[in-house]
């Protein structure tokens, strides 16, 4: 069995964990895990499909609560912003590297999409590390922009969840109507985006992938289960930290091209 069987799934689930423990977006940190065995807009696909499963898996539980209105306001601009988002990162990829430097031994190219993925990276996180800029919210009228915006970032990085809430928090839905709808509108911008993501997948053969995002969604899966049962006896404030210092060190990584 190759060795990425074994790694792959055992990273995903530590991500799951984490992701439970701290209150950071499972996509925010798996991205980075696959960007560890795969190149960055493939890593963003890949983490894209995990995604959409796991939102399928929600609206089949919520659908009853979401709100139509604003579900299309703020969804049919971000299907157009992640379409265009994906389509970015596409366009990014063909790019020449910026830079390419040996440093012991080891080849590193500086390309135009890592150093972009690394800046989001650095700037989400920062986002969703800090309360207080988790409280910045704006009006009801920019709903719209919000979607075009969250739907923007979600296909350029995958980063949809923090643009998606600072527009939404302020719609005055209740709060079962708020989860509701925004799982709906990330299932339309996960959809989008795939659109234009599946191509790059099935140029590496269309099995090419499959078992190992599969032993990944397990071990996904497994670690939400082994974070609910120990949610309690770990201190919240250290994990957030922990999982900051990691998304640094894996952008700084990508900017740097080491990864």
């Amino acid at each position: 069995m190759p060795l990425e069987y074994i790694i792959m799934p055992l990273a995903a689930m530590g991500a799951s964990v984490l992701a439970f423990l701290s209150g950071f977006g499972l996509g925010t940190l798996l991205m980075p895990v696959f960007a560890l065995f795969f190149p960055v807009h493939v890593a963003i696909a890949l983490t894209a499909i995990v995604h959409f499963f796991n939102n399928c898996f929600e609206m089949a539980f919520l659908f009853r609560h979401v709100d139509v209105r604003v579900m299309l306001a703020f969804g049919i601009p971000a299907a157009a912003g992640a379409y265009t988002g994906a389509k970015l990162l596409g366009l990014m990829c063909g790019m020449r590297p910026v830079e390419a430097y040996s440093l012991a031994g080891l080849h590193a190219e500086i390309t135009a999409v890592k150093l972009t993925i690394a800046i989001l990276i650095l700037l989400f996180a920062a986002f969703e590390a800090m309360p207080r800029l988790k409280d910045v919210s704006f009006g009801k009228r920019y709903v719209p922009l919000g979607g075009a915006v969250s739907g923007f970032f979600g296909g350029l990085s995958g980063h949809q969840g923090a643009p998606r809430a600072a527009f939404l928090i302020t719609t005055g839905l209740s709060k079962e109507s708020y989860i509701a709808t925004g799982v709906a509108a990330a299932l339309i911008i996960d959809l989008s985006r795939l659109s234009v993501y599946i191509h790059d997948l099935a140029q590496g053969g269309p099995g090419s992938h499959f078992l190992l995002l599969a032993a990944a969604c397990g071990g996904a899966l497994g670690g939400t289960v082994i974070g609910n049962h120990i949610i309690g006896k770990v201190t919240f404030g250290i994990v957030r930290v922990l999982v900051s210092v990691l998304l640094v060190i894996v952008a700084l990584g990508l900017g740097t091209g080491l990864l």
